[in-house]
């Protein structure tokens, strides 16, 4: 039999089984089941542009080193019909030396935009990029089929780090830790080599992140880190800590605060932003960071990498030679950093502020 047909017979016994649903339960853990299920992970991608394109850092206890600078799975990447942008961003970010990949099952509406993009590069060059995916769905059939989508979109047989998606408040971790919550969809696929590891995200409020790592013993956390954070329920003061204490990979994200934290922001007019979904704290200010200020905060945290969405292959460009350039801060320049975004810090952490259950 040929490498080829190898393959695809070993793709389509994974797409079975994903396809089985909560009610097959019993009949996934038939012999035959079973037998079709993947016996080994690839080894872990390796991109050759990394060790000479930037810094690298320990993804926690994963066993994988990590460019500082990853690229986010939003901005031009979750835009609607935008292949001609967002593909020639994924194929210099490899070409530069990222070697992880953030997106997820809701970026970029019901048609997943941010997947297929990531897709159309990782069928070509799938061995060079350390993928992480989510899951919003907080029951074990939703995430199910949210991780069978993901890798046909993906253009994969295995993902490298499945997450949680959004832990804000306890209901979210009731949920995913219930009998038939998501947790139960999460460790099945690491069970069965669909996934690598497992994550989980939030940008809300600390305390269910922390209930989340106390539960159970995470690879990985994606959480908000900017300079603005002490100011608002802070994830410094005690999430943090924790996590390093763990040992888990720490990626940072919401590092300009979707552009508010940033000098060089202008706002929109205010009628235009209360009618936008992050409308509900209004900017009407430009922030008062650089893009440099607002990566070198965060990557002098005890981070593994950080993730920056990117509008074009210029902005793109400019944050690896940033993360090429990187030097940690001071204690001193950190807190001269954090008071310097006071003042757009509620307009930077817009996401803190929403209403929950």
């Amino acid at each position: 039999m040929s490498e080829n047909h190898v393959a695809s017979a070993q793709k389509h016994g994974r797409r079975e089984f994903l396809k089985a649903g909560g009610a097959m339960t019993a009949a996934l853990l038939a012999p035959s089941a079973i037998a079709d299920a993947p016996k080994a992970m690839p080894a872990l991608p390796s991109n050759p542009v990394t060790l000479a394109g930037m810094p690298t850092r320990n993804l926690g206890k994963t066993g994988y080193r990590v460019g500082i600078f990853s690229l986010g799975g939003q901005a031009s990447l979750e835009k609607a019909n935008n292949f001609d942008v967002a593909v020639p961003i994924i194929e210099r970010a490899l070409d530069l030396g990222v070697n992880y990949i953030d997106t997820s099952s809701i970026y970029g509406g019901p048609e997943r935009w941010s997947e297929q993009y990531v897709g159309k590069v990782m069928a070509r060059r799938r061995k060079e990029a350390f993928i992480a995916t989510k899951t919003k769905e907080r029951t074990r059939d939703g995430s199910m089929r949210m991780i069978e989508k993901s890798l046909e979109l993906l253009k994969t047989d295995h993902v490298d780090l499945w997450q949680l998606h959004d832990i804000g408040t306890m209901f979210d971790i009731d949920a995913v830790f219930a009998k038939g919550g998501a947790m139960e969809a999460l460790m099945e696929m690491k069970e069965q080599k669909v996934v690598r590891f497992l994550g989980l995200t939030g940008h809300y409020r600390p305390d269910a992140l922390m209930e989340g790592i106390k539960r159970y013993p995470f690879d990985t956390i994606l959480m908000a880190m900017s300079a603005a954070d002490p100011h608002h329920f802070s994830f410094n003061e005690a999430l943090l800590p924790l996590a390093v204490e763990k040992q888990m990979g720490i990626i940072g994200m919401k590092i300009p605060g979707r552009g508010r934290l940033l000098s060089t922001w202008t706002p929109p007019p205010l009628e235009a932003q209360k009618h936008s979904w992050e409308g509900m704290v209004l900017a009407p200010t430009p922030g008062t960071l650089t893009i440099r200020d607002a990566i070198y905060y965060t990557l002098s945290r005890p981070v593994s990498t950080i993730i920056v969405g990117c509008d074009t292959v210029a902005q793109l460009e400019e944050n690896v030679q940033l993360a090429r350039d990187f030097t940690p801060l001071s204690d001193k320049q950190q807190t001269e950093l954090v008071a310097k975004a006071e003042p757009v810090s509620k307009p930077s952490l817009f996401f803190r502020f929403y209403d929950r259950p």
